[in-house]
């Protein structure tokens, strides 16, 4: 399922500018105006997208140079775009399944400025990079039997909130392998015998976690876990954190990148699992409900867990990560943490090896519960195209929510209608256990 519906009409998309500085990007109040005749970007193959381009009255530029980028990576044409009475436009036709960017760029008053637009035809025709490898189950089933080897020991410590009175809230702590750690807070309602369990995974970075990430799910009847992606304590103060971002988890993703046996991400896609695994032990679960759901780095997470847990009832993931890692070798971009060419001071063949036992995608066939996806058209960190090719390997229930103004941050409510879904179709349902009678 697609939304929103294909619909055969004009919109004007109103896209803030953003000013390349010092490696960042900055939102100006200028504004420049992008119209296309498909308002949800989705087109066919044969098919012809055109961008109206215009200027904001009043907005002044040296040019704009522009890009055309298959699968956000592939220049297929570039140049300037030719203004008439502050407009201009720029056309693709599709010859293949897959997604198209429109990088639009120029100088004004000595700033650099971008902007992008997106495009993709027949979406679910979208294919794999490369095939899984033929031992990749045999692998993954291996470092779950390491895993049942290591006690949980679970250490659970109730803390105080004087302003909630009907939740009861932990920080909670257990044995991964190598003698690492998953730490965590866990929220439920008071006086409720069972519960629907909700596991929630997180973006990336090194950061704290906040209460109220599982005290507001634990007020609508969640039993929620959130776990921390790091083996790192959950509460410290912000400074703690930044020593660790610019320190021993600086570039996380590139540690031990070329061993599948000690790559980082190992660890974390085992504690998804313990975590989930965890849930279903408690004595407070319902046995019948099991969620789990992140956005980006949460959204790989939530989408990896339904694949190794077979107790996974459903599984929402927003913007995620960790698709398509050989999807360069094809001409497209790849999702972050950009395996392919995260490589430096690395063996090159060694990192891509090693990256297709972490691609998403991989874990998507063994998924046997309802997915929901939000995937941003405009999305460069985690880009349209290598998703696509992943969720097509579902053969089960699915919703895709395409974002058609949406990059990979929420800006202007770009991702809204993915938002809307979850908070009142999915989760509701999903609690009251009448999802698959909808």
């Amino acid at each position: 399922m697609i939304r929103p519906a294909m619909m055969r009409q004009k919109i004007t998309l109103i896209v803030h500018c953003a000013i390349l500085f010092l490696g960042s990007l900055h939102f100006l109040q200028a504004q420049l105006h992008i119209t296309t005749d498909l308002p949800e970007g989705i087109y066919e193959v044969g098919e012809t997208v055109i961008w109206n381009v215009e200027l904001e009255p009043g907005t002044q530029v040296d040019s704009v140079t522009y890009k055309l980028k298959e699968g956000g990576l592939s220049v297929t044409s570039e140049g300037l775009l030719d203004f008439e009475n502050n407009k201009a436009s720029v056309q693709y036709t599709f010859t293949k399944p897959g997604a198209i960017l429109l990088d639009l760029r120029w100088k004004s008053k000595d700033q650099w400025h971008k902007t992008v637009g997106g495009a993709i035809a027949d979406p679910e025709k979208i294919a794999l990079a490369v095939e899984k490898p033929t031992d990749f189950d045999t692998f993954w089933a291996g470092k779950i039997e390491q895993l049942r080897s290591v006690p949980k020991q679970p250490q659970v410590q109730r803390i105080l909130l004087e302003e909630e009175k009907e939740i009861e809230y932990y920080h909670i702590k257990m044995k991964n392998i190598d003698r690492s750690h998953i730490r965590g807070q866990l929220a439920k309602p008071l006086k409720v015998e069972k519960l629907p369990a909700l596991l929630i995974v997180q973006w990336a970075g090194v950061y704290p976690l906040q209460p109220e990430w599982v005290i507001d799910k634990a007020k609508k009847g969640w039993l929620v876990l959130n776990i921390n992606p790091h083996d790192l304590p959950i509460d410290r103060e912000q400074d703690f954190y930044e020593m660790k971002s610019n320190g021993p988890l600086k570039n996380y993703p590139a540690i031990n990148n070329e061993n599948r046996d000690k790559s980082y991400f190992l660890r974390m896609y085992l504690s998804c699992y313990r975590a989930a695994q965890y849930l279903t032990e408690r004595p407070d679960w319902d046995g019948e409900t099991l969620v789990v759901m992140g956005a980006s780095q949460g959204g790989l997470q939530a989408l990896v867990t339904a694949g190794l847990h077979p107790k996974v009832t459903a599984s929402m993931a927003l913007v995620p990560a960790g698709f398509d890692t050989m999807g360069p070798a094809v001409g497209r971009k790849d999702g972050w943490p950009h395996w392919y060419t995260n490589t430096e001071n690395k063996n090159e063949q060694k990192v891509h090896e090693t990256s297709r036992y972490f691609d998403v995608a991989n874990f998507v066939p063994d998924i046997t519960c309802p997915v929901l996806v939000g995937i941003g058209l405009l999305d460069e960190t985690c880009p349209p195209e290598g998703i696509y090719a992943g969720i097509n390997q579902l053969s089960n229930r699915k919703e895709i929510v395409l974002l058609p103004r949406s990059a990979h941050q929420a800006r202007n409510g770009s991702q809204d209608a993915y938002h809307e879904r979850v908070d009142t179709h999915w989760l509701p349902h999903l609690r009251n256990r009448t999802f698959l009678q909808d």
